[in-house]
C-alpha cells in the first residue's frame, strides 16, 4: 500500500498518446527533493506464439531537467530532417526553437492575465 502512495506522490503529470499498435506515456515525476523529470514509455502489444497469449513489450527512457534543452534540440533536428530532408545542427535547432518560442510569446495577449 505504501508503494502506491509513493507512486501517486511521485507522479505529478501523465499523458498517453495512442499511435497505431503503440502507446506512448509521458509521465512527469518528482524526486523526494522536489526535482521533476520525465519518463517516456513506449508500450507495444505483442503475441507470444509459444505460450499463445498477448503481452506488452515496454521500453522506457528517463530525461532529467539538466538534459531537456539538448534533448529537445536533438529531437527537433531529427524531426526537421524527416520532414524536409535538410540536416540541422543542434545549434540551428536551438535557434529555431527560440524563434518559435518568441513567435508564440508575441501572439499571447498578456493583458488578459
Amino acid at each position: 500500500m505504501d508503494a502506491n502512495k509513493n507512486k501517486e506522490r511521485d507522479e505529478v503529470f501523465s499523458q498517453s498518446v495512442k499511435a497505431g499498435k503503440r502507446t506512448y506515456f509521458f509521465d512527469v515525476k518528482e524526486t523526494k527533493n522536489g526535482e521533476r523529470y520525465l519518463t517516456v514509455t513506449e508500450s507495444k502489444k505483442c503475441f507470444d506464439e509459444a505460450k499463445g497469449n498477448f503481452f506488452y513489450e515496454k521500453h522506457k527512457i528517463f530525461l532529467y531537467n539538466e538534459d531537456m534543452d539538448k534533448f529537445v534540440n536533438g529531437l527537433q533536428a531529427a524531426i526537421h530532417f524527416i520532414k524536409t530532408g535538410e540536416k540541422l545542427t543542434v545549434e540551428d535547432s536551438a535557434e529555431e526553437t527560440q524563434a518559435e518560442e518568441k513567435d508564440i510569446l508575441d501572439t499571447i495577449n498578456f493583458d488578459l492575465f
